[in-house]
């Protein structure tokens, strides 16, 4: 579905269950700033409808995931660590042109795409080889919601712009995200 140019090490599931509240506490703040991010794009182009009306639930549902990290954390008796700089959002950041409003609302929405696709990935590893059940189906819930919003960040790029515009930026997004992720180290403290 992502056409994702490079997969993740599945040993990367076993490093993040033995840092279980690291992990948990990356994953609350990639919630929190994935809500943070639907808000910034509603306040830039809030001439846009469908962004305001199709990313304001967002919003919302990003924050309940932030919540609902919060009570697995605390359910494991696990503190919430501090927030870490995301070195791979932060070079995801970078592509994005500047200068030109049509090419920096699309970039915009694939850097959101390209973060829900590479969380949809990690989720499946973590719902598929953690050893506690419950973990397990923790991260098959966020799974499916990360694949839809994978899916309404492209939705609403292909809204606004010609869908043959919109592939084509994808597969260089996709081509830059596979450098990204060759040259990060593979930590299982980190979501990304």
């Amino acid at each position: 579905m992502f056409r994702l140019k490079s997969s993740t090490d599945p040993q990367w599931a076993n490093l993040a269950e033995e840092s279980l509240e690291e992990i948990l506490t990356d994953h609350a703040y990639c919630e929190q700033k994935a809500a943070s991010n639907c808000i910034s794009l509603i306040q830039k182009y809030s001439e846009k409808e469908e962004i305001v009306e199709e990313l304001s639930p967002l919003v919302t549902e990003e924050w309940g995931h932030f919540r609902m990290v919060l009570a697995e954390l605390k359910k494991r008796n696990l503190k919430l660590g501090r927030q870490r700089k995301n070195e791979y959002v932060n070079r995801l950041r970078q592509l994005v042109r500047k200068g030109n409003y049509e090419q920096q609302f699309l970039d915009e929405l694939l850097v959101g795409a390209m973060i829900e696709a590479r969380s949809c990935e990690r989720f499946r590893l973590l719902s598929e080889k953690l050893e506690d059940p419950s973990l397990r189906k923790f991260y098959r819930v966020f799974m499916d919601s990360e694949a839809g919003h994978y899916t309404l960040f492209m939705e609403l790029a292909k809204k606004y712009l010609p869908s043959e515009k919109v592939d084509e930026r994808w597969k260089e997004f996709l081509a830059a995200e596979m450098k990204i992720m060759n040259s990060l180290e593979l930590k299982g403290e980190r979501i990304h």
